[in-house]
């Protein structure tokens, strides 16, 4: 009997574990995500899970990747060896796809632009809850749906506005289970270091432009219909985030 497990059980997005694949619900922009998996397959890239097709229920199929995950993975990061380690696997990732310009004409979510010279194909939501963890080391990344071009930059300050964090000090010790206040420049200067930045000059500037992004895209996909983002625009989830950014601007000064 083949083992299964439901991962989530979201009424907008059930994903289960059958034996050592994962189910996922398809979206829309699906087969442009899965030639980015290809991609990544193809270049050697150990840390996406690889996608193996479409099952009897019209559901994507990929590769399981064993490990913690979820709200588990953010003591993680409160470390600095896995706070470390996450950068130097988004710097990796962002070699992996330097270069790549997808062929599919399905696009990507909330994004009917065109990929411009100096971008990338950002993973769009690169937070600690989307790697696997083994110990202080992530070995995998999941849940691409969210990835479009976009600058660098926008990865690496999506990553830091949990992991800096950009949040105050109530949350980051309740929620981000940090053990007291965080040095929150200092985990900046560790983390940026680590990507491979030589300043971390605007990244600030980038980290606020980035929340207002995603805002602004989490809006598009709830106008368009799409879940979750229609659930979080109901019960005031955007709104929070609208909170955030409003944070993030009048604490800049925490971040030097």
């Amino acid at each position: 009997m083949v083992d299964r497990q439901v991962l989530q059980d979201d009424p907008h997005r059930r994903i289960e574990r059958v034996g050592d694949t994962v189910r996922r619900p398809l979206h829309p922009w699906s087969a442009t995500i899965h030639e980015l998996l290809r991609h990544l397959e193809a270049v050697g890239f150990p840390y996406a899970p690889r996608l193996l097709g479409i099952d009897a229920e019209g559901r994507e199929v990929l590769t399981y990747i064993a490990g913690e995950s979820g709200g588990d993975a953010w003591a993680k990061v409160v470390e600095d060896d896995g706070l470390v380690a996450m950068a130097r696997l988004l710097r990796d990732y962002h070699e992996a796809v330097r270069g790549f310009r997808p062929a599919a004409a399905a696009g990507w979510a909330a994004f009917d632009g065109d990929q411009g010279a100096d971008d990338l194909i950002c993973h769009g939501d690169f937070g600690p809850w989307n790697l696997v963890w083994r110990g202080l080391q992530p070995i995998g990344i999941l849940d691409w749906d969210y990835a479009w071009p976009a600058p660098a930059a926008h990865d690496v300050a999506y990553a830091l506005e949990y992991v800096a964090p950009f949040r105050d000090d109530h949350t980051s010790v309740q929620s981000l289970r940090h053990p007291g206040r965080p040095d929150r420049l200092r985990r900046l200067e560790l983390f940026a270091g680590a990507y491979g930045l030589t300043t971390t000059a605007g990244l600030v500037d980038q980290v606020i432009l980035q929340q207002r992004q995603v805002l602004h895209r989490a809006r598009q996909l709830a106008a368009e219909g799409r879940q979750p983002q229609v659930a979080w625009q109901a019960d005031g989830a955007l709104d929070e985030v609208a909170l955030r950014i409003e944070w993030s601007r009048s604490h800049r000064h925490l971040f030097g």
